[in-house]
């Protein structure tokens, strides 16, 4: 049989985890001197609560090799294959961690760094769910996980540049400047790395941007699995951005509730802060 292992920087809480018939692997995430494990006993809307609360940012460890040495273990049991998909490499260790606990099983143990992140990362867990239930064998679902992952788009727009500043990401200056003149920076996630990919000035400039960069990346391949994102503790920017963005969306769905939505979590969530929109996809080209 083969199982997949995530960890919780795609934003898979435990109780969706167990829906889906996969595990999740918690990253801790402490506010000063309280510790908790994401999507286990600490919320998407708990923590954007907490995080508009504090004054300092969370900080975010990653998961050590012990806890995926040990969780493998466990989920092997019985001659099982174990699929690792993991936060991208650049932007945690986690990968690591992953790779070398799973030296100890050799093949019975796949590690998969999906060079992306919150829905991104997501999608491509549920892309294998896929490949497992069309009866692909362990060595054909990384094989095309691999090549597909490359494909993975996630573009969204950042309502605020506080989080940016805070967690040193721009400048104090270019944050004050980008406020006082209402920009809104589009980040993506391009080769693993988050990184700004367009500015507009105004909600309605920034959401016309978005549209016109899902375009330049090739379109949104709808019969793949995708999905739009939004931060905070509110869906009412998201919900605008759906409507204004119709035509991505309307030969493809018979209305805008059937398009799968993600809360973005604490990796992501921690640098943009609330209100940031978005959508995540596997280009067509």
């Amino acid at each position: 049989m083969i199982k997949i292992l995530i960890d919780s920087a795609s934003d898979i809480v435990q109780e969706e985890a167990i829906k889906k018939g996969i595990e999740m692997i918690p990253m801790e995430v402490r506010f000063k001197d309280e510790v908790y494990y994401d999507g286990v006993n600490l919320s998407h809307i708990q923590f954007f609560e907490k995080l508009i609360e504090s004054d300092e940012l969370p900080k975010t460890s990653l998961i050590n090799e012990f806890r995926f040495e040990e969780k493998m273990e466990e989920m092997i049991q019985g001659g099982n294959q174990l699929l690792v998909i993991t936060i991208s490499s650049k932007l945690s260790g986690t990968y690591d961690a992953a790779r070398a606990a799973a030296k100890k099983f050799k093949d019975q143990v796949y590690v998969l760094d999906s060079l992306s992140a919150t829905a991104g990362e997501r999608i491509l867990c549920d892309y294998a769910l896929e490949l497992i239930k069309q009866n692909k064998n362990f060595q054909e679902i990384q094989k095309e996980l691999e090549a597909k992952k490359r494909k993975i788009q996630i573009l969204a727009v950042v309502d605020t540049l506080k989080y940016l500043r805070k967690g040193g990401r721009i400048s104090s200056i270019t944050a004050f400047a980008g406020e006082m003149f209402s920009i809104k920076p589009v980040i993506s996630v391009i080769d693993g790395e988050v990184k700004v990919v367009g500015k507009a000035r105004g909600s309605k400039k920034s959401n016309n941007l978005l549209m016109e960069l899902v375009n330049q990346c090739g379109g949104i391949d709808f019969k793949m699995p995708y999905g739009a994102l939004y931060s905070g503790l509110s869906k009412e920017y998201l919900n605008k951005y759906l409507v204004d963005s119709e035509i991505l969306w309307k030969d493809y769905v018979r209305n805008m509730n059937e398009i799968p939505t993600y809360m973005i979590g604490s990796t992501i969530g921690t640098h943009v802060g609330p209100n940031a929109i978005g959508v995540t996809f596997f280009s067509k080209s």
